[in-house]
């Protein structure tokens, strides 16, 4: 799994796709070019989707309204995230976030709540493998409700683009939750008029080769 991520990850660099990372940039400066969903790499397994647990947005923007409460905002993401890897990728078998929320709830206790283990900290680009105590609490929770992959939505974040417009900015990884490797990661990124415009056009530049 690991060598076919990392040869997918070569060859999107070798077509000028670009580097990877999270945002560190001015909200001013043009974002890196975002790194095409290795799907290939984990078609037919089944692959853990995790909740958002992070969102924000520049004040400038004037989009309070628009996204609405953290809560609302996070579980409109996580069904618009879900919806678009089953419509765009759906070589891969996705455990999505109501899925991994039932399977905690079987044992509660022994199993970590999906929306409060800290996977925001993923989005750091100086992490190589998921630290613990977070990749025992996926490892477990994983072992019950899917595979050994993990795609993680690290944070969303809102920001003003050049043009004036918003811009959103979708921080990712996948992830192996039995040797805490991050195999893969990127920042999608896309402006629109609105919030959930931004992301849904964010989330297509993952799938360079679909309209």
């Amino acid at each position: 799994m690991a060598q076919r991520l990392i040869a997918a990850a070569l060859a999107a660099l070798a077509v000028g796709v670009g580097s990877c990372g999270g945002r560190g940039q001015d909200q001013e400066t043009a974002p890196a070019p975002t790194h095409p969903l290795p799907s290939a790499g984990i078609a037919g397994q089944e692959v853990t989707v995790y909740p958002l647990s992070l969102i924000a947005a520049d004040g400038a923007l004037g989009w309070d309204s628009l996204i609405g409460p953290r809560r609302a905002a996070l579980d409109r993401a996580d069904s618009l995230i879900g919806a678009m890897l089953e419509e765009r990728s759906p070589e891969v078998n996705w455990v999505l976030p109501p899925a991994l929320r039932r399977a905690s709830a079987r044992a509660p206790g022994m199993l970590g709540d999906p929306d409060k283990m800290g996977t925001a900290l993923l989005r750091s680009t100086d992490l190589k493998q998921i630290p613990d105590p977070l990749r025992s609490q996926m490892r477990v929770l994983n072992g019950v409700a899917g595979g050994r992959y993990a795609f993680v939505p690290a944070g969303l974040l809102f920001v003003r683009s050049p043009d004036g417009r918003g811009r959103a900015e979708l921080s990712l990884v996948v992830a192996d939750v039995r040797t805490g490797v991050i195999e893969w990661r990127t920042v999608a990124h896309a402006p629109g008029d609105d919030p959930w415009t931004a992301l849904r056009d964010a989330f297509k530049t993952l799938t360079p080769s679909l309209p």
